[in-house]
């Protein structure tokens, strides 16, 4: 947990993807069209990467984890949250709020 944390505070956004996810895909490319540049963190590609998968699970209380998105060092949650605030007009203000956003 402390792995994701200290990753998750790090930059603007974080995203805590899996190579083969079509939905951590997804996720990650709306917030590049809408001008972030998220930091995503490939599971299957760290060496830490089943250690922080059941860290997510957990905090998540689903399985699986991913994909896992942080903006401003706090938990957001899955696709589903992110879409939601997406369509409700709540995630931009929130990405300017966290820094990620200057216009």
């Amino acid at each position: 947990m402390d792995r994701v944390t200290k990753l998750a505070s790090q930059r603007a956004v974080v995203i805590f993807s899996m190579s083969s996810c079509c939905m951590c895909h997804t996720v990650t490319r709306l917030f590049r069209e809408l001008g972030v540049n998220p930091t995503v963190v490939e599971l299957d590609e760290d060496p830490r990467g089943k250690e922080m998968d059941k860290a997510l699970a957990r905090l998540l209380g689903r399985n699986p984890a991913v994909p896992a998105v942080f903006i401003g060092g706090r938990l957001v949650g899955s696709t589903d949250k992110v879409m939601s605030l997406h369509l409700g007009g709540n995630l931009v203000p929130l990405l300017r709020n966290a820094g990620a956003l200057w216009v």
